[in-house]
């Protein structure tokens, strides 16, 4: 039995859905996926899926859609951001992924065109709860508001550029000229 989640949309792949399955959180899933994500909120959420069943396993595409609220990493203003991105999601059983993981080894390199790839057990997969994943890796844990710059001024902060591995090299090469 797989545990509820803030964003839970079981689908039977016994009967997978023919057609596009739209998918929307509520101001309660919204919530609570702000909290989980420890960002301001999340104004909308919605995404859209097709799932089609290959030899490779269950594989889901669409496209996700969310308006939400950070906070700047370097001001500490709310500020709005909005994400939209098309994913790929491939759900395999888990026997066979902990298998694909096995014959894998320590490293693993990816290309552009892997698909990430979510276990699940039964003969259910918990849409929503990837979608929240997919979600979670969208949202900039850095993401720096309108006001970063005057925030880094009034602060004596400096830049990434002013502070980087090349800014002592420039400095240095300043001096010298």
């Amino acid at each position: 039995m797989q545990e509820m989640t803030e964003f839970s949309r079981p689908i039977d792949l016994r009967a997978i859905p023919r057609h596009v399955v739209e998918l929307s959180a509520s101001a309660t899933e919204r919530s609570a996926l702000a909290r989980r994500f420890d960002i301001v909120s999340i104004g909308s959420l919605t995404a859209t899926a097709t799932i089609e069943e290959r030899a490779s396993g269950v594989e889901v595409t669409g496209r996700i859609e969310a308006a939400l609220v950070q906070a700047c990493a370097i001001s500490g203003e709310d500020f709005p951001v909005r994400i939209a991105s098309d994913y790929r999601l491939r759900f395999l059983p888990e026997a066979e992924y902990e298998a694909a993981l096995a014959d894998a080894g320590e490293e693993v390199e990816l290309s552009s065109d892997d698909l990430d790839t979510i276990a699940y057990s039964g003969s259910t997969i918990d849409l929503g709860e990837a979608i929240a994943q997919t979600l979670a890796l969208e949202i900039d844990p850095y993401a720096e508001g309108p006001g970063a710059d005057a925030a880094r001024a009034e602060y004596g902060l400096s830049t990434p550029e002013a502070s980087g591995p090349f800014a002592a090299l420039q400095a240095l090469k300043g001096k010298q000229g």
